[in-house]
């Protein structure tokens, strides 16, 4: 694995600036790959590795940035929790850890370091030294991941006999044995307007 200041690099590169974010999920990221026994996310390791991230703020882009998941890869997988939290699964020995960021870190900061101009500078350069036990509450964990939620092609495809999308792995409703998409069946998330 590569050093935390390479990775904090790298990371930045992606999301675009540096900020108490980065280094948290970098800092998680090397944790958690460290106990469930990942090397190299990005490399020879890169089909072993699932993660589950429950937020989408700043430490998400440093998760991806570090195991090299994503979304479209479908080893990346995003649970609307709010919670600065992520579970990272070996998914060739089925170890698996949740990692979660400590609220009280926030207050620790000023003891770790008392230099900068505000409290979010602070505690950006407090968390590069703080200790994880400090940082991170840390559960190992169980999950079930079904097979539709997997890496790979796609298991089944269908086509919502509403609006004609195509759906696919599942994420389809059967409703009285009509075939829907999520949006006919529950409601979109847009209006269209020009037809």
């Amino acid at each position: 694995m590569k050093e935390f200041e390479t990775l904090l690099a790298d990371s930045v590169r992606i999301h675009g600036h540096l900020c108490a974010g980065q280094v948290i999920g970098v800092r998680m990221s090397m944790l958690a790959l460290r106990l469930i026994g990942i090397d190299d996310p990005t490399g020879a390791d890169r089909k072993k590795l699932y993660v589950m991230v429950e937020i989408d703020r700043c430490a998400t882009d440093a998760i991806q940035s570090v195991t090299g998941c994503s979304l479209g890869k479908r080893s990346l997988y995003f649970i609307d929790l709010g919670i600065m939290a992520a579970t990272f699964v070996n998914l060739s020995n089925g170890k698996a850890v949740r990692v979660t960021a400590r609220e009280e870190a926030r207050d620790l900061a000023d003891t770790y370091c008392t230099q900068g101009e505000n409290k979010y500078a602070r505690q950006l350069e407090a968390y590069k030294t703080m200790p994880e036990e400090e940082l991170f509450r840390v559960q190992m964990v169980e999950v079930d991941i079904p097979a539709t939620n997997l890496p790979g092609r796609p298991l089944t495809r269908v086509q919502c006999s509403l609006c004609g999308d195509w759906v696919q792995d599942g994420r389809e409703v059967v409703r009285e044995a009509e075939v829907l998409c999520r949006s006919c069946a529950q409601g979109r998330y847009y209006r269209v307007i020009d037809q």
